[in-house]
């Protein structure tokens, strides 16, 4: 499988969030039809006015009457347009507010990755022996040596114990030694919600992780349940991938058809034990979750053990979580992750906030050799002011945007947009931002129903970002003259479900406009217009990204 392989359509049940002057030749594998021309610049912003209101003409008359919308009354909005030739600000509406950016948080991480880390950076998972080995027997340990890969599939650790077979090792008289010391101890961030604790968007950080799916969902397994074979059995379930390292207390039942559904599965409190309850009426569609468990270094340390029960091999002694492999220890096998520029796609196009947070400690470890958020996110900021952003205007608390202690203005975006271009990872980068309508999730990603039948279809390439009442969307987009705009929108503190269309309007609204000529729609909106979208029915209008809601609903 791969990332272009679509899920399954089972139902899935969404949880509310709580909580410089070089041009290049974009590559036709960015998939965009039209060719742009890039330009690497200085982002220059001036004050905004005090009395912005719809009244003026123009570019800043068609925006401001967008955000007269009445889904943002007393709430807080942050916007800038920026000329991606000359670095002219076309627009700014308090672009210098501190605003909680939800996930444009990883615009930020994923350039200081490609920077710090380089796109060619592969993880490494090892496994390592100590002690003698006598013929089919280790009289010693087994080390699995964690290197911080967030890709690591139940079928990567089956091929690691493989090649320990293959070493002619039938016995340990060991053990299993799970060495997570890449990273410090500490698996969540800061300000996550405690309610959000079993929810795949939220899982625990560890160098030594399984994901289960070729979204990469690293930490967390998942659960499905379908109906019993008749009204008043449990439901049957099914791990992936399958390991006993989670228990399934099943409290669910299976009811006539017709009936409400009402399933739902969770993950108890500090344990690893996963309960379902409720009822599935019967030819009811199955229901599929993503869990997360509690310390993926015993997750690892399990599936590996798993693996090479299956491959023959038999370890006398429990596995240890937490040893640091000794220098000495003699290399066995060692998996590689995909490189960086390739793991930019599952990251940036559907939000993975793992990917965010994992890399984010590896930049730490590279930069300073501490495997820390603090030592990550200095390392992070130090990136962010080689590019001329302005970090004492911003905080930004951990690499995905899931903590709400994250503040960014819409200014600072726009400047790290910019400044981003002359880089030579660009192009890689470039091609991970997700593609407004783009319907293929490896394309379009958390935009791939939005901005349908407008001028920003497959031309607009950007970050969304979502938490309850905070909203944002920041990237790129072609105006009708052929003009390169980048763009930042900060929304927050609004009471709407959504206030996506808002987002779309204004992007639209530039993509729309010969903004060099100040030419705008005739009919400029007085309130945002709900650009087509690609919905299910199953889906609800909330502000929860798209990713987070997992496929196939979609946004």
């Amino acid at each position: 499988m791969s990332l272009l392989t679509r899920k399954s359509t089972a139902k899935i049940r969404p949880r509310p969030l709580t909580a410089a002057r070089r041009p290049l030749r974009r590559p036709a594998a960015l998939g965009l039809a039209a060719a742009l021309a890039w330009a690497t610049l200085a982002l220059t912003t001036g004050a905004p006015p005090a009395d912005a209101g719809p009244s003026d003409t123009g570019l800043k008359g068609a925006i401001d009457r967008i955000l007269t919308d009445p889904r943002l009354d007393g709430g807080a909005v942050s916007v800038v347009v920026a000329d991606a030739a000359t670095g002219e600000t076309l627009y700014q509406r308090d672009g210098t507010d501190r605003l909680l950016p939800a996930s444009n948080t990883k615009l930020a991480t994923s350039a200081a990755a490609m920077a710090l880390l380089g796109p060619d950076h592969r993880f490494r998972t090892d496994v390592l022996a100590t002690g003698r080995q006598r013929g089919g027997t280790l009289r010693g340990d087994l080390h699995l040596r964690g290197g911080g890969d967030p890709t690591t599939l139940a079928a990567d650790y089956d091929r690691l114990a493989a090649r320990v077979a293959a070493s002619g090792i039938r016995r340990v008289t060991g053990r299993v030694l799970a060495d997570d010391t890449l990273f410090d101890t500490r698996r969540l961030g800061r300000s996550w919600a405690a309610d959000d604790e079993s929810s795949y968007y939220s899982a625990q950080i560890s160098p030594l992780t399984v994901a289960p799916d070729t979204d990469y969902d690293s930490g967390t397994v998942v659960v499905q349940a379908s109906t019993g074979p008749s009204a008043g059995a449990r439901p049957r379930v099914a791990l992936t991938p399958k390991t006993d390292y989670v228990r399934i207390e099943n409290r669910a039942t299976t009811v006539p058809a017709g009936r409400p559904d009402t399933l739902a599965i969770e993950r108890a409190h500090g344990t690893n034990t996963i309960v379902i309850t409720g009822e599935i009426p019967l030819q009811a569609s199955p229901t599929k979750e993503w869990i997360t468990v509690d310390e993926p270094t015993g997750y690892a340390a399990a599936v590996f053990a798993d693996a090479l029960a299956a491959h023959g091999v038999r370890v006398e002694r429990p596995a240890r979580l937490g040893v640091k492999t000794p220098a000495g220890a003699r290399l066995l096998a060692r998996h590689s992750s995909m490189p960086l520029k390739e793991l930019m796609l599952p990251f940036m196009k559907l939000s993975n906030n793992m990917h965010a947070e994992t890399l984010t400690k590896a930049i730490g470890h590279k930069v300073s050799g501490s495997g820390t958020w603090d030592a990550g996110l200095a390392a992070i900021e130090a990136y962010l002011k080689e590019q001329g952003v302005d970090t004492g205007q911003l905080r930004q608390a951990d690499g995905s945007g899931l903590s709400r202690m994250n503040l960014f203005p819409a200014a600072q975006l726009t400047r790290l947009l910019v400044a981003v271009r002359d880089a030579p990872w660009y192009a890689d980068w470039y091609a991970s931002l997700p593609v407004a309508c783009a319907p293929d999730r490896p394309v379009g990603g958390t935009l791939r129903s939005r901005m349908c039948d407008t001028p920003a279809a497959l031309n607009a390439r950007a970050k969304t970002g979502s938490l309850t009442a905070a909203s944002a969307l920041s990237g790129y987009v072609t105006d009708r003259a052929g003009r390169e705009l980048a763009f930042s929108v900060v929304l927050n503190n609004y009471l709407a479900p959504s206030v996506k269309s808002v987002e779309d309007a204004v992007v639209v609204t530039l993509a729309s406009s010969d903004t060099a000529k100040g030419e705008t729609p005739e009919q400029a909106p007085e309130q945002a217009p709900e650009p087509r979208s690609r919905r299910t029915a199953e889906e609800p209008a909330a502000a929860a990204e798209c990713a987070w809601r997992k496929p196939e609903l979609i946004c």
